[in-house]
């Protein structure tokens, strides 16, 4: 007998947000629940249409995601260009697990998120997103 599959907590600022281009392609169905929260990094705005973010202190908000199971990571991976065998720098993005807060600042949880190299950020040339909130409306 195959055991259950745990459940799994994705932190997104991004296109994966409920409402964007890749939350109904990538989340639906998987999503047991969603809180607005915030993570610490650096948020830019990439002129080919989608977020990135790079390590540091900024209150960065988004999407608290609590998935059904952990399926949707390998998914997930492929859309950031995400592959953790590779050489990071061959990476789009690379995984973390980040501390989740809610907008209280109370500690919520742990969940993996998706960060961006300040290199890469250049290369895209990135723009600062003071409001560390993002959305493509």
């Amino acid at each position: 007998m195959k055991p259950e599959a745990s459940t799994l907590k994705v932190f997104v600022y991004g296109t994966l947000k409920p409402g964007e281009a890749n939350y109904s392609h990538y989340c639906n169905g998987y999503v047991e629940s969603q809180t607005i929260a915030y993570t610490k990094g650096i948020l830019y705005a990439l002129p080919i249409g989608y977020p990135a973010m790079v390590e540091g202190n900024n209150k960065v908000r988004g999407i608290l995601l609590t998935c059904k199971n952990s399926d949707i990571l390998a998914s997930l991976d492929r859309l950031e260009g995400y592959q953790p065998q590779r050489k990071s720098g061959l990476n789009e993005y690379y995984r973390l697990l980040v501390s989740v807060y809610s907008l209280e600042d109370q500690l919520i949880d742990l969940a993996w998120a998706y960060f961006m190299t300040p290199e890469k950020i250049r290369e895209y040339k990135g723009i600062l997103v003071e409001s560390n909130w993002w959305t493509s409306f």
